[in-house]
């Protein structure tokens, strides 16, 4: 049966995100909607990844199943970082174990210039599946997604993924006119789909940034900052999570950008975390953060996985909120019952 959307705002991962204190310690997964389940397995064989992500109620359904089989504390939409580029028109696809292709990378300033606008139309589709999740998900609230102008160029620039960056690392220093030009348009595309997602209901939103912990801390402020920062203001109303993977050094600048939840991945303690956050900012409020169980650890059996969530729960109580999660996605072959049995001893910590 239907429910309802409630707007009950006293949720314990929206209270931690705005600072307060939750009846519980909040947790969701990224990527907990995905392939560790095998009723997604069920559900997506046949259909590619893109073409799910354009199909209202298959993005319902995979969302709903993590908060169904774990009792998450928050839904995160169905998608993927290229979504809005592919609405808009950019010619890629996501090739299994691969990841985003680009059938012409960009190299200069014709394919800057010829990068298509968002039209809020083009990704109907995602506000639909968000208009029926709200009707499903009662109290748990729905957080939206996008990635980040950073590593959407990287892709547009490279063609697919990479492990130095090379390309985009010489376009952003050989050329920085051009490479704050591509970084805009694509803020332009990211701010128009995660407006799209929370004129629809969202309750918060995560901007994706898997790349950025590539770059030095001067290089993100100079070439990456203002561009998150202005995908990051254009989202009012709700809180907004910023992640990166192996971004320790970079968690100052990211928060500047308009965090008000910091993602941690698992190579930097949250308290660690924190200090870094409040010393590099003593004037502002005690910061929020997100995270941070390697995903590898939930392998590696349940003594080993309940000391981690203790020990992660206590590094959390340093900050002003903490939402439990892992510090990056889960991965595809993990065990979907030792993540349910994380969820219950994150829920029972406090």
């Amino acid at each position: 049966m239907a429910v309802e959307m409630s707007d009950n705002t006293t949720a314990p991962l929206l209270v931690a995100a705005r600072g307060g204190v939750p009846a519980r310690t909040p947790v969701w997964f990224m990527r907990q909607a995905g392939r560790s389940l095998p009723e997604y397995r069920a559900l997506r064989a046949g259909t590619s990844m893109l073409d799910a992500c354009f199909d209202p109620e298959m993005v319902c359904e995979i969302t709903l199943q993590p908060v169904r089989r774990h009792d998450v504390d928050g839904a995160i939409l169905f998608s993927d970082i290229v979504v809005p580029l592919k609405a808009a028109g950019v010619d890629l696809d996501i090739v299994p174990g691969t990841g985003p292709v680009v059938a012409k990378p960009v190299s200069g300033r014709a394919d800057v210039d010829a990068l298509p606008v968002l039209e809020p139309e083009q990704v109907q589709p995602v506000a639909d599946a968000i208009g029926l999740l709200n009707a499903r998900l009662g109290d748990v609230p729905l957080i939206g997604f996008a990635g980040a102008p950073f590593t959407l160029a990287s892709y547009l620039v490279e063609g697919g993924p990479s492990r130095n960056h090379e390309r985009t690392k010489a376009l952003m220093h050989a050329d920085p006119d051009l490479w704050h030009a591509l970084l805009a348009k694509i803020a332009d595309i990211t701010a128009e789909f995660l407006r799209v997602q929370v004129a629809a209901g969202v309750r918060a939103v995560q901007l994706f940034d898997s790349w950025a912990g590539a770059l030095s801390e001067r290089d993100y402020r100079r070439f990456v900052l203002p561009h998150s920062k202005r995908v990051l203001e254009s989202v009012t109303d709700v809180p907004r999570i910023h992640f990166g993977v192996g971004t320790g050094e970079l968690l100052p600048a990211m928060r500047e950008a308009g965090a008000d939840v910091v993602g941690v991945d698992w190579r930097t303690p949250l308290d660690v975390a924190v200090r870094r956050l409040v010393a590099a900012a003593p004037d502002r409020p005690l910061p929020v953060v997100q995270g941070n169980l390697d995903p590898a650890l939930l392998f590696a059996g349940e003594e080993v996985v309940r000391a981690e969530v203790d020990r992660i729960v206590e590094e959390g109580r340093a900050a002003a909120g903490h939402i439990f999660n892992l510090g990056h996605g889960v991965l595809p072959d993990t065990d979907p019952d030792m993540i349910t049995k994380a969820v219950e001893w994150v829920h029972r910590s406090r």
